[in-house]
């Protein structure tokens, strides 16, 4: 079956299944519940996506499209943009202007459900840079201090991303901050340990980043574009 070409019905079936997502969780969000939502029948939402995975898939490719670019603009606009800590604050910044991405960044698993425990599913699908290639890049572009061993810095980026959405399993939500409020302590340390003296390259900064996030978002149009052409 060709997948229909109704653009304005597919973003309103993805509109709904953002708010059910978010709100109900992925395990109690059903096909039936989308449609009503989004006021289409559930025959016209498997002309669009195949099953909820591909629905579900289709939305993470959206949002993190969106974001991209939401960031993008909040760099820019940012005089310490190019910074580690401007890359982390407006991480934040960028995931609060929307609720699902925010709960994937956090791997919220009451959003996520089963659908992380699938043995293909999207996150485990991502071909990432390393976190080491990105401090080195901007080691030598002069906006993070050489003088610490990148492969350190990074291994500490990954404790603290790894920390930040698993500290909720090992401690009682009473004793764990805002999530808000713990970035941005994340993005003033990170500032003061790693921005050289002299405040660094922050516009070589900027350009490592804007370079990164496309390559993101050629990876997630390219994710999407092999989705579109499997077999319905």
């Amino acid at each position: 079956m060709e997948k229909s070409d109704n653009e304005e019905r597919e973003q309103r079936i993805l509109d709904a299944a953002a708010d059910l997502f978010v709100h109900y969780g992925y395990d109690k969000t059903t096909v039936d519940d989308i449609a009503r939502q989004a006021g289409v029948s559930k025959g016209a939402i498997y002309l669009h996506f195949k099953s909820k995975d591909e629905l579900f898939e289709g939305l993470l490719v959206r949002e993190t499209m969106v974001y991209h670019e939401k960031w993008l603009q909040l760099i820019d606009a940012d005089p310490k943009g190019g910074t580690i800590g401007g890359m982390y604050k407006n991480v934040l910044y960028a995931l609060n202007s929307s609720p699902f991405m925010s709960a994937m960044f956090r791997r919220d698993g009451r959003v996520l459900g089963n659908y992380l425990r699938k043995p293909n599913n999207f996150f485990r699908r991502q071909n990432q840079s390393t976190r080491y290639e990105f401090v080195k890049m901007m080691q030598d572009a002069g906006a993070i201090r050489q003088d610490i061993d990148p492969k350190i810095i990074a291994h500490i980026m990954n404790m603290l991303a790894y920390g930040l959405v698993a500290m909720d399993e090992i401690m009682a939500a009473e004793f764990i901050p805002p999530a808000d409020d713990v970035i941005e302590g994340i993005a003033e340390i990170m500032d003061r340990a790693l921005t050289p003296d002299d405040g660094g390259n922050n516009e070589a900064g900027k350009a490592i980043l804007r370079q990164i996030s496309e390559a993101g978002r050629q990876q997630f149009e390219q994710m999407n574009n092999q989705n579109e052409r499997e077999p319905k």
